[in-house]
C-alpha cells in the first residue's frame, strides 16, 4: 500500500494520541471529517494500523527492572528457532523479541518485578530450553527513549 502525505500525517498524529477525535483529526489534517474517517479505515482494513492500546508505566505497576537478554542457539536450525520463538512469544515478562543476526540468535527485553522474579523467568524459560548454548544479560540502568511512534519521514 502506498502511503501519501496526508495518510503519513493522519498516522503521525494517530501514533500520538489515537484518543483524539476525527473531528479535530479531519482538521489538523485538512480534510472533511467523512473523508478522514475513510481513510483511518482503509488504513486499519490495510492492516498499516494494526492495534490500538494504552501504554503503561512499567514501574508504576510493580515492574521495576529492565533487563536486555541476548540468546544464542546450540545450531542454526529453523525447528530450534521455531521452538524458541513459540515460547519467547507466550512468555509474559518479554516485552519485545527480536531474531537478529551477529553473534546472538536473539534478543528480548525482559520486564519484571525484582532480580528474583527475572530468577524465575530464567529457569521457566531459558534453562528449561536444551538448544539454548548461552544468553548473556545486561540490566537498564535508565530508559533514555521508549517510544512506539515509527518515524514516517517528511
Amino acid at each position: 500500500m502506498e502511503l501519501d502525505n496526508i495518510d503519513r500525517k493522519i498516522l503521525t498524529i494517530l501514533q500520538r494520541t489515537n484518543r483524539i477525535a476525527n473531528v479535530e483529526l479531519a482538521e489538523e489534517v485538512g480534510l472533511s471529517p467523512p473523508a478522514c474517517h475513510k481513510r483511518v479505515k482503509r488504513l486499519r482494513d490495510e492492516n498499516v494500523i494494526v492495534g490500538d492500546v494504552s501504554i503503561i508505566n512499567p514501574e508504576l505497576t510493580g515492574n521495576k527492572l529492565t533487563l536486555l537478554v541476548s540468546v544464542e542457539m546450540e545450531r542454526d536450525r529453523k525447528e530450534m528457532y521455531d521452538a524458541f520463538r513459540r515460547v519467547a512469544s507466550k512468555a509474559p515478562e518479554v516485552t519485545h523479541c527480536y531474531q537478529t543476526t551477529g553473534n546472538y540468535d536473539f534478543m528480548m527485553i525482559v520486564t519484571v518485578a525484582d532480580i528474583q522474579a527475572f530468577e524465575r523467568f530464567v529457569e521457566r524459560v531459558l534453562h528449561t530450553d536444551a538448544n539454548i548454548r548461552k544468553f548473556q544479560t545486561s540490566v537498564s540502568l535508565r530508559t533514555v527513549k521508549n517510544t512506539t511512534e515509527i518515524h514516517l519521514g517528511e
